[in-house]
């Protein structure tokens, strides 16, 4: 047996809020079916999203970390072995003179960027060293990442024009 539902009943609050009187009626049912229906949708779609389509957000980066891997290989997989020739050192002393000599200056004795033919190296003096800084750069003091800019055989073509002028100028 239900039990009839009483409108436009007075709560009796007018003397605490100003003169006003609140009624107590019950919500229209349209509007709490609308409400019952969007708690049932929200769980329903959760489910879906997370366990039945697999569209997490770590899946998601999961799948854009790999699309990434294989468009843009690692820096240590494409890196070229060391070499150093005089064409390589030829050609290094070219792409200093594009990229590195506004900061390290055009005899390699620093300006902006510190000295590389005297005998103190910030971040060290061998092969590996040398390419290791030209290709994560130093942002600390303003040294961009040249590593995806120039790539692994130019790298190695600066590393060998460097090298080679520090041990003649030594």
């Amino acid at each position: 047996m239900s039990k009839k539902q009483t409108r436009d009943q007075i709560l009796g609050h007018s003397e605490e809020a100003d003169g006003i009187d609140e009624y107590d009626n019950p919500m229209p049912g349209w509007w709490l079916g609308l409400f019952y229906l969007t708690i049932l949708w929200g769980v329903g779609y959760g489910i879906h999203y997370h366990f039945i389509a697999d569209r997490s957000q770590t899946g998601r980066l999961a799948a854009e970390m790999v699309a990434a891997d294989d468009r843009w290989p690692a820096a240590a997989a494409a890196q070229a072995e060391f070499v150093t020739t005089d064409a390589a050192v030829a050609q290094g002393e070219v792409v200093f003179s594009q990229n590195c000599a506004s900061c390290h200056g055009p005899n390699l004795e620093g300006g902006i960027g510190p000295n590389l033919v005297d005998e103190e190296w910030i971040h060290g003096s061998s092969p590996e060293e040398v390419i290791a800084t030209i290709t994560n750069g130093v942002l600390d003091k303003g040294m961009l990442a040249w590593g995806p800019i120039l790539g692994a055989e130019a790298i190695n073509q600066v590393t060998a024009y460097v090298l080679s002028k520090s041990a003649t100028e030594n």
